[in-house]
């Protein structure tokens, strides 16, 4: 599955805290080279890569290992790398995005979203902003359960219909949680890109590429697994791991997952999204939009945005302390770990094709990554 409350948390504490000069970017690119070979050695995931990015985009890059476990094509810094749960953040832009052209609201209530459909009272006070930030009460194992995910993939419904019905059953019946409280959950962003849909009158895919993919440019994005010249997912540990055919059912989650944690992209696209989230495109979302997707709501712990973790640290404003905004997501096939200082504007992305060694390998080089960009 995606992201857990508990990698979360996890990558939010990692972060370490680092004296904050501001960034100049006429780099040495020798020493993230360096600590990239090194955290890839110790590791030992099946090919890892990294990015740092700045408002003008990608600054380094690098990568190694390969496509495949066992055999030699190499790796590359313009393969195609699953995002897992940070695709949530992007769910949320696009939302945003239909905010900014009045085909929706912030704070818009639940009820408003999904006219006609027959919502339990209980749900009368809940807003999406409550949905992207997991507090509106709603669990995963209430509607996305092992059964369901047993039996989605061959489910015959297009993908609205299928994401209508994980709505419909949520909302039919009381929440399961506690309102106000955080509880993650995929279900949750399932929901969101479900209103989407309703706005639109299309899939969220559709949604996806007509406000997000095309006008930032991202020409390599996609959905679940990469086709092609590219490198694939794994499963397994050590000399047991298995290489995950795109085309293979279990290659990843079910495609009605998608506004949770479906999307793929280069390290160079997904550089041109987080540059976009530090402000460099304001045509795209404006700064007001910005703020309400990356600013979490009173009653924490844990402070969680719109598929954002939120922790000020050190490192991140420019000399002195800033808001930081990190996210892990995965597969459990892939791996991905985002650190994002706006007020700065540094970001910094590991991914790897292996869920095991990759989680471990893509946060060390995230800690290992920052002082060196922030130095």
């Amino acid at each position: 599955m995606t992201t857990s409350r508990r990698s979360l948390i996890t990558c939010l504490a990692a972060l370490p805290f680092a004296a904050a000069p501001r960034v100049t970017w006429a780099r040495d690119a020798a020493p993230m080279d360096a600590v990239l070979g090194e955290v890839f050695e110790a590791s030992a995931p099946v090919a890892l890569a990294a990015a740092v990015v700045t408002r003008e985009g990608v600054a380094w890059s690098g990568a190694r290992g390969v496509r495949r476990f066992g055999q030699s094509d190499p790796v590359t810094r313009n393969d195609r790398w699953h995002l897992g749960s940070n695709t949530k953040a992007m769910t949320a832009a696009v939302l945003a995005r239909l905010i900014e052209q009045g085909r929706a609201r912030w704070a818009m209530p639940v009820v408003g979203a999904f006219p006609g459909m027959t919502i339990d009272p209980a749900w009368s006070g809940a807003t999406l902003d409550d949905f992207m930030h997991h507090r509106a009460g709603l669990l995963d194992a209430s509607v996305m359960g092992r059964e369901w995910l047993m039996t989605a993939r061959s489910d015959p419904h297009t993908l609205p219909e299928q994401r209508a019905a994980i709505v419909a059953k949520a909302l039919g019946a009381p929440p399961t949680g506690t309102p106000g409280q955080f509880a993650y959950g995929n279900a949750n962003y399932v929901l969101v890109g479900a209103a989407i849909e309703r706005m639109t009158g299309g899939a969220w895919e559709d949604a996806m590429r007509a406000e997000l993919f095309q006008p930032l440019g991202l020409s390599s994005a996609g959905f679940g697994p990469s086709n092609g010249d590219n490198a694939w997912g794994h499963r397994g540990a050590g000399d047991q791991r298995i290489a995950m055919p795109p085309d293979h059912p279990g290659a990843d989650n079910p495609a009605a997952l998608g506004p949770a944690g479906t999307a793929h992209m280069t390290l160079d696209d997904y550089g041109r999204f987080l540059a976009a989230m530090m402000g460099a495109r304001p045509e795209w979302l404006g700064a007001d939009s910005l703020r309400r997707l990356t600013t979490p709501p009173a009653g924490g712990p844990p402070a969680y945005a719109c598929g954002w973790g939120v922790a000020r640290q050190p490192w991140g404003g420019v000399g002195g302390p800033g808001p930081v905004l990190a996210h892990d997501g995965s597969n459990t096939m892939w791996y991905c770990s985002v650190a994002m200082a706006p007020e700065r504007g540094l970001a910094l992305v590991t991914v790897a094709n292996d869920g095991m060694a990759g989680r471990q390998a893509c946060q060390a080089l995230v800690q290992r990554l920052i002082p060196i960009a922030t130095a």
